[in-house]
């Protein structure tokens, strides 16, 4: 849905100065699958991606808190007892989400960006229960040359969406996000930005429906910038 996340995490990763390689063959990591209780159909798409991962060399490094999540700990629990259960084992320990990635293995909080405006992190569920990331994403937009950093109230409650959650209460899943997005509104920012794009569609059509003026980014295509 958003190639341009992608196209941004390889910018970012080799700004740097790391070679980034991209397995051509690699599929959906079957969460979709897992979450709606298809669970022979997503662990054949976790095999596949598994099989692919593993195939290759140095972290692994995903742009999004939920598929890592669904790589660290969902794959191998799928996968044990099949053949690729050692696969999925090593390729759970080499998987990084990307703010992870660069702020606890690389020490790095600065990659070169520039912005404008401002901007609210939100903090999605699967990274911050699902991998505990708290506070590497603040730290990268805080050395982004030009962008002010505004606090957002209940940054750590969910928006909403939670995938098939959104579709099965939408109820619920609406007044969650009409809560987040008021919160968003008031902390002043212009952008809304984290690391998972299902949690930033979710938003954005959200604000869409609003007719706010406020733009939703992954905060890859942020540190991105230059």
């Amino acid at each position: 849905f958003f190639p341009n996340v992608g196209v941004a995490t390889v910018k970012v990763l080799e700004r740097s100065g790391l070679t980034v390689e991209f397995p051509f063959d690699q599929t959906c990591c079957g969460q979709p699958a897992f979450n709606a209780g298809y669970t022979e159909q997503s662990r054949q798409m976790a095999s596949h991606t598994v099989g692919v991962l593993d195939a290759t060399e140095g972290p692994i490094v995903v742009p999004s808190g939920s598929c890592a999540a669904m790589l660290v700990h969902h794959a191998p629990d799928l996968l044990r007892g099949t053949d690729m259960e050692d696969a999925s084992v090593r390729v759970s320990a080499r998987v990084r989400e990307l703010t992870q990635f660069l702020v606890d293995d690389l020490d790095i909080t600065s990659v070169g960006a520039t912005g404008s405006g401002s901007a609210a992190f939100h903090r999605s569920c699967h990274g911050l229960r699902g991998l505990g990331l708290r506070g590497q994403g603040e730290a990268l937009l805080d050395e982004v040359e030009g962008l002010e950093r505004c606090e957002l109230d209940g940054a750590e409650e969910c928006c909403g969406f939670g995938g098939l959650f959104a579709l099965e209460l939408p109820e619920v899943s609406t007044s969650m996000m009409e809560t987040k997005l008021a919160n968003v509104e008031a902390s002043g920012a212009d952008v809304v930005t984290g690391g998972d794009v299902s949690c930033l569609m979710h938003l954005a059509g959200g604000l869409n429906r609003r007719g706010s003026a406020i733009e939703v980014r992954h905060i890859a295509e942020i540190l991105a910038g230059s």
